[in-house]
């Protein structure tokens, strides 16, 4: 007997999937464990194995489209079989004539249905290759990139070490210089572009507004001197092997803090408020579809280095698009960080089901009063965004004051 396979919710947040590419046709036999198809999600594109074995007899959600979670995405039977029934037995809508059409053809290869991709990869990007100058690339994206006749040397590698991998050859657009440049466009001359919504974004729009307009926020914001700050990363980076950020401190500080408040270290569950007793740190990576919250899990207990080496892995694999669902589930507290960016401050909107997030900003060389005299000094803004229902003024302005004690004595992190 056929077997229905289902939209699958890849995440905690996932509502509905998109099939980014289909690795089998309608007539393909399937084996148990083999990639059906790649689905992104809100968070990350991933790769489906089918539970069965057999013959791929119907696909329910074509290249490019989206369904809502436990839509049937695809069938897999005996060749030859009749799923018709089958399918409009599971609530699905299709044309059940076209589907008898579509079955009796198989084995025999159905069209593809082509659909738009989102341009990732142009010749302007640098190519993957190594000191020798030879193109790096997986056997599967060469042997693709030829078959579609696409200069594999022209093409953006997003895997690991920028391996050119399969999805980069999908997604390969050749921008001509119009496409590049706004300046292409004839002055006095209205034009736009419409930027297709992807699921991360989705996602993003949905839970940060349900986020601001159902828990009431309020803001505090507080200047932390970094001086000691400064000349202990120095020193840190002076040993051999060692490389600490500041966004590593801000990190180890906020879990040590959170460790001596935990009703900033709670989450607001309606009928109860649950305070956490272990502390697991979201940081924010901005990728190009928005940003993921890949979470540092009993950030207390670890070093500076080891939490630099797990940021770092993160934010490698949010751009690469291989974070796992455990890599950004059970955040008690999340930090947003655009020092690098040059900002000075901001305020975060409160990522559920945390009830604060620390907005960083960068460092700046300002005048300050030291011992009743003006010198010059290194001051970073921090504010911290409070879920009211949650945490209260007094509570939160404490874990500010802890937090700026041990970033201004990072010494007592080491302790």
């Amino acid at each position: 007997m056929a077997e229905i396979i289902y939209m699958p919710k890849l995440s905690d947040t996932m509502t509905e999937g998109v099939v980014a590419e289909w690795t089998k046709k309608v007539g393909d036999k399937v084996a148990s464990g083999e990639v059906l198809a790649e689905i992104e999600t809100d968070k990350a594109t991933m790769e489906f194995e089918s539970f069965y074995d057999g013959v791929l007899l119907h696909i329910g959600v074509e290249k490019g489209k989206t369904a809502p979670v436990n839509a049937i995405l695809a069938i897999i039977g005996d060749a030859g079989e009749d799923v018709s029934a089958l399918i409009v037995n599971a609530g699905s809508a299709p044309v059940v004539e076209a589907m008898k059409e579509e079955v009796k053809a198989a084995p025999a290869p159905v069209a593809e249905v082509k659909a738009t991709p989102t341009p990732v990869s142009t010749p302007a990007a640098v190519p993957s290759s190594n000191a020798n100058g030879r193109v790096i690339a997986s056997p599967l994206a060469k042997k693709l990139a030829e078959e579609k006749g696409v200069d594999i040397s022209t093409v953006a590698g997003t895997g690991e070490a920028g391996r050119i991998v399969k999805r980069d050859v999908d997604h390969y657009v050749p921008y001509t210089p119009a496409q590049r440049s706004f300046s292409a466009t004839p002055a006095g001359e209205e034009s736009f572009t419409d930027v297709t919504i992807s699921q991360m974004r989705k996602t993003i729009a949905r839970r940060l507004a349900e986020s601001k307009f159902t828990a009431p926020h309020f803001y505090l914001t507080m200047d932390i001197d970094m001086d000691n700050a400064i000349k202990s990363r120095k020193s840190l980076n002076a040993i051999e092997g060692v490389k600490v950020s500041f966004n590593d401190m801000v990190v180890k500080a906020v879990a040590m803090a959170l460790k001596q408040h935990p009703t900033v270290n709670s989450a607001w569950l309606g009928d109860v408020i649950r305070q956490n007793h272990h502390v697991h740190i979201g940081v924010a990576v901005a990728v190009e579809d928005g940003l993921l919250v890949p979470v540092v899990r009993f950030a207390d207990s670890k070093g500076l280095t080891q939490i630099g080496a797990e940021v770092k892995e993160f934010a490698q694999k949010a751009k690469d698009k291989k974070l796992q669902p455990a890599d950004w589930e059970g955040n008690t507290f999340t930090i947003s960080n655009l020092g690098m960016f040059g900002i000075e401050a901001f305020t975060a909107i409160v990522n559920p089901p945390d009830s604060c997030i620390l907005a960083v900003g960068g460092i700046k060389e300002v005048p300050v009063v030291k011992n009743g005299q003006v010198v010059p000094g290194n001051v970073m803004k921090v504010t911290l965004s409070c879920d009211h229902r949650v945490v209260d003024g007094a509570s939160g302005s404490a874990f500010l004051q802890t937090f700026k004690n041990y970033m201004e004595n990072p010494v007592n992190m080491l302790l």
